[in-house]
Protein backbone atom coordinates (compact mmCIF):
# COMPACT_ATOMS: atom_id res chain seq x y z
CA UNK A 1 0.00 0.00 0.00
CA UNK A 2 1.14 3.61 -0.84
CA UNK A 3 2.14 5.54 2.47
CA UNK A 4 0.64 8.85 1.34
CA UNK A 5 0.00 11.00 -1.33
CA UNK A 6 -1.09 14.52 -1.96
CA UNK A 7 -4.61 16.16 -2.86
CA UNK A 8 -6.98 19.07 -2.99
CA UNK A 9 -10.14 20.34 -1.87
CA UNK A 10 -12.40 20.97 -4.95
CA UNK A 11 -14.66 24.12 -4.39
CA UNK A 12 -17.54 21.96 -3.78
CA UNK A 13 -15.83 20.20 -0.68
CA UNK A 14 -15.07 17.60 -2.67
CA UNK A 15 -11.61 15.76 -2.07
CA UNK A 16 -10.23 12.71 -4.56
CA UNK A 17 -8.22 9.91 -3.22
CA UNK A 18 -5.79 9.03 -5.30
CA UNK A 19 -5.92 5.97 -7.67
CA UNK A 20 -2.89 4.56 -6.16
CA UNK A 21 -4.68 4.49 -2.43
CA UNK A 22 -8.21 3.61 -3.98
CA UNK A 23 -6.49 0.40 -5.98
CA UNK A 24 -4.27 -0.73 -3.04
CA UNK A 25 -7.49 -0.34 -0.34
CA UNK A 26 -10.26 -2.08 -3.25
CA UNK A 27 -12.10 0.99 -3.19
CA UNK A 28 -15.07 1.29 -5.65
CA UNK A 29 -17.61 3.90 -6.30
CA UNK A 30 -19.54 4.54 -3.98
CA UNK A 31 -17.95 3.31 -1.06
CA UNK A 32 -19.12 4.85 1.81
CA UNK A 33 -16.56 6.41 4.95
CA UNK A 34 -17.24 7.96 8.33
CA UNK A 35 -15.44 11.59 8.23
CA UNK A 36 -13.67 12.04 11.48
CA UNK A 37 -11.94 15.66 11.78
CA UNK A 38 -10.13 17.01 14.71
CA UNK A 39 -7.51 20.14 14.62
CA UNK A 40 -5.42 19.49 11.38
CA UNK A 41 -6.91 16.34 10.87
CA UNK A 42 -9.11 14.89 8.69
CA UNK A 43 -9.06 10.42 8.76
CA UNK A 44 -12.06 8.67 6.24
CA UNK A 45 -12.69 5.35 7.35
CA UNK A 46 -14.56 3.20 4.94
CA UNK A 47 -17.70 1.22 5.75
CA UNK A 48 -18.17 -2.21 5.13
CA UNK A 49 -21.33 -4.51 6.06
CA UNK A 50 -19.92 -7.57 7.82
CA UNK A 51 -20.77 -10.79 5.77
CA UNK A 52 -22.75 -13.25 6.29
CA UNK A 53 -19.88 -15.49 7.39
CA UNK A 54 -19.15 -12.82 9.91
CA UNK A 55 -22.46 -12.71 11.42
CA UNK A 56 -22.56 -16.27 11.50
CA UNK A 57 -19.78 -16.63 13.32
CA UNK A 58 -20.73 -13.59 15.37
CA UNK A 59 -24.02 -15.71 16.57
CA UNK A 60 -22.12 -19.05 17.10
CA UNK A 61 -19.92 -17.24 19.72
CA UNK A 62 -23.06 -15.50 21.10
CA UNK A 63 -24.75 -18.63 21.82
CA UNK A 64 -21.50 -20.80 23.04
CA UNK A 65 -20.80 -17.39 25.78
CA UNK A 66 -24.81 -17.55 26.96
CA UNK A 67 -24.97 -20.78 27.14
CA UNK A 68 -21.67 -21.58 29.36
CA UNK A 69 -23.46 -18.86 31.78
CA UNK A 70 -26.47 -20.39 31.74
CA UNK A 71 -28.53 -17.98 30.36
CA UNK A 72 -31.81 -19.62 28.93
CA UNK A 73 -33.80 -17.96 25.74
CA UNK A 74 -36.23 -16.68 28.13
CA UNK A 75 -33.37 -14.37 30.18
CA UNK A 76 -32.73 -13.06 26.72
CA UNK A 77 -35.85 -11.99 26.45
CA UNK A 78 -36.57 -10.41 29.42
CA UNK A 79 -33.49 -8.20 29.04
CA UNK A 80 -34.57 -7.07 25.79
CA UNK A 81 -37.88 -5.68 27.28
CA UNK A 82 -36.22 -4.24 29.93
CA UNK A 83 -33.79 -2.56 27.43
CA UNK A 84 -36.62 -0.78 25.50
CA UNK A 85 -38.65 0.52 28.45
Amino acid sequence: MAGYATTKLSSRGQVVIPEEIRDSLHLKEGDQFVVIGKGDTVILKSITLPSMDDFKEIFTEARRSSKKAGLKKSDVQAAIKRARR
